[in-house]
């Protein structure tokens, strides 16, 4: 089936400038045009976009993403310098992850501050703050 720029814009919540910014990037190598020079849009075409979101979404560069899609666009040949590309994101998603975790219990622990505080009406405040903020 194929899709307008504006319909597979609405279908994944993207603009039509981001699309057209991605295809003028050689993000979009496979997207065919019509007798008119529209692109038209396929299932796969769709796919493939939801990957390069995925991928921006979660850190990568759009250099990084092209690297990966002209390996992709050479074929079998070039399947373990795609997999590297992947495995390289995953660890660095995974480290930002690992952070994230850490920052999330920073933030857990002060929220716990501000409860004990207004739970115990604000005694003991400064001085246990002032503990926790070194001690975190």
């Amino acid at each position: 089936m194929g899709y307008t720029i504006k319909q597979v814009a609405e279908k994944l919540d993207l603009t039509a400038y981001t699309l057209r910014y991605y295809e003028k990037e050689c993000l979009l190598p496979f997207v065919e045009r019509d007798e008119r020079g529209n692109r038209v849009f396929g299932d796969k075409d769709v796919e493939w976009i939801i990957l390069i979101c995925c991928l921006r979404d979660t850190g990568m560069s759009v250099s990084e993403i092209k690297r990966y899609v002209e390996h992709c666009t050479v074929g079998d040949e070039k399947i373990e310098a795609r997999r590297q590309i992947l495995f390289e994101h995953k660890r660095k998603v995974e480290q930002k992850i690992e952070q994230m975790k850490q920052n999330l219990a920073k933030i857990n622990r002060k929220l716990q501050y501000y409860d004990d505080f207004v739970t115990n009406n604000g005694l003991g405040c400064c001085c246990k703050e002032q503990t926790q903020l070194i001690q975190s």
